[in-house]
């Protein structure tokens, strides 16, 4: 554990997790003082007033730049001003969860990707919940680390979803159990528009593993698989695991429409394929990698089972929302990149309504033309991204319209679609030029094909 009693330490963002970590320090016995470029929002305003500590908005001052620790809330940038300032003067820059991990007891089960980690946090809770075992859910899925750490210990689990924006300033993090997914182009308006930069970035989490832990990947994705062959045979390299839906190798896999698990502990057969609960291929994995997990996690194999054919899956993401007059409205708001988009598309067989657009981070949504030639029959385009919608998409969709809001959006789908067709919410984009957050678009969507 890092002693920070008596320390003075600045904390950048005051957003959710940057306030549980003020409060955290403090009560660990630091001086803490919280900055934030932008407003803060009512509820962290009070929270920080009742923990007796100082704070600042609407810009950063010299005093937010005084401190022996730099603790950044998951929202500001690596390259922020604020952070440049910090490190060119030798001082050390962490993230909110490396500085919850310093009071952790509990074993970290850390799941990251650039698609699916929601989705996979959610269904491991389920099976735990399911084998009547202790865990706590956290990370970049809404409660953050900090806030939890306290409730702590060996007998309970920390089930943790951690972005790339967590991982940029972890230094002594380390998770018992990684999963690592898929690493495809997303947020790289924050990584300088590189993708390697962002790779790097995923690649923090079973970099920062030792040969007692283990990481779980998944095999099918080219990008992970290369990194992981980059790391493998290294004296502190964790047990590699793989997970995949094509081919058979040591890990998880499937063997004639079942799923199977073999590793040097387990040789068994886990469930058919066809018996899972929720539909698609990145279902699918996502499955295999909850699988493999907790079973790594010496849970039997029975709540497994009956997690994989009974979770239900997380709102926003996929979630059948009504059927009307022989149409299926889909809230996928979740899908803020490009790949979960051609992974929702790849869902379905029937004719599909598509309404996509927001804050786009640096798409190239040409990566979606041959799912959108095959499905698509109308897009309708909304947010600050719709002309970069309608320039790269012009000619592979057969119509695209522009929307103004999503009441407008519903309507227009509402008068195109038929019976038969599928009406899907998968934005590709961020949800922040026009809500308050991918769930806050979800909501209004759902609300707005409830009233049809």
């Amino acid at each position: 554990m890092t002693r920070i009693d008596d320390k003075n330490i600045v904390v950048a963002g005051a957003a959710r997790s940057g306030v549980a970590a003020a409060v955290l320090m403090k009560r660990k016995g630091a001086r803490v003082f919280v900055s934030d470029i932008g407003t803060i929002a009512e509820e962290h305003r009070t929270r920080l007033e009742q923990a007796g500590i100082p704070f600042e908005e609407r810009g950063h001052s010299d005093r937010a730049l005084e401190g022996d620790l730099l603790v950044l809330s998951p929202g500001v940038p690596g390259d922020a001003p604020i952070v440049r300032t910090w490190k060119n003067a030798g001082k050390q820059v962490v993230a909110e969860i490396e500085v919850a991990s310093w009071y952790c007891s509990s074993r970290i089960i850390a799941v990251t990707g650039s698609n699916g980690k929601t989705s996979v946090v959610n269904w491991l809770a389920d099976v735990w919940k399911r084998a009547g075992r202790g865990y706590l859910l956290a990370g970049n899925i809404g409660t953050a680390f900090s806030e939890v750490v306290d409730q702590t210990s060996p007998e309970v689990d920390v089930i943790l979803e951690v972005s790339s924006f967590q991982l940029d300033h972890i230094d002594r993090f380390r998770a018992r159990v990684a999963v690592l997914l898929n690493i495809t182009p997303d947020h790289l308006n924050r990584y300088h528009n590189q993708f390697e930069e962002y790779i790097a970035s995923k690649m923090q989490l079973p970099r920062h593993q030792t040969k007692d832990d283990v990481l779980i990947y998944g095999f099918d994705d080219p990008v992970v698989r290369d990194q992981v062959e980059k790391i493998a045979g290294g004296p502190a390299t964790p047990a590699l695991l793989p997970f995949s839906s094509e081919v058979e190798i040591p890990g998880i896999f499937l063997r004639n429409g079942i799923i199977r698990i073999k590793t040097d502990r387990y040789d068994e057969e886990v469930l058919p394929m066809k018996q899972l609960a929720l539909p698609g291929k990145h279902n699918l994995r996502n499955g295999l990698a909850v699988a493999l997990a907790a079973r790594i996690c010496e849970i039997d194999k029975g709540p497994i089972r009956d997690s994989l054919s009974g979770f239900e899956g997380v709102p926003h993401r996929l979630q059948k929302v009504r059927e009307l007059d022989g149409v299926t409205w889909y809230n996928d708001s979740k899908a803020t990149n490009v790949n979960a988009v051609w992974y929702a598309l790849t869902s379905f067989s029937r004719p599909v309504i598509l309404i996509m657009g927001g804050r786009d981070k640096g798409n190239d949504y040409g990566e979606l033309a041959s799912e959108i030639r095959k499905k698509v029959k109308l897009i309708v385009a909304i947010g600050e991204g719709r002309d970069a919608v309608r320039e790269q998409l012009q000619g592979v969709a057969p119509v695209i319209w522009y929307a103004d809001s999503m009441p407008d959006a519903v309507q227009k789908c509402y008068m195109k679609a038929e019976r038969g067709d599928v009406v899907l919410l998968s934005p590709a984009c961020a949800s922040f030029d026009m809500f308050e957050s991918y769930e806050d678009r979800g909501l209004r969507f759902i609300q707005s094909v409830m009233t049809l």
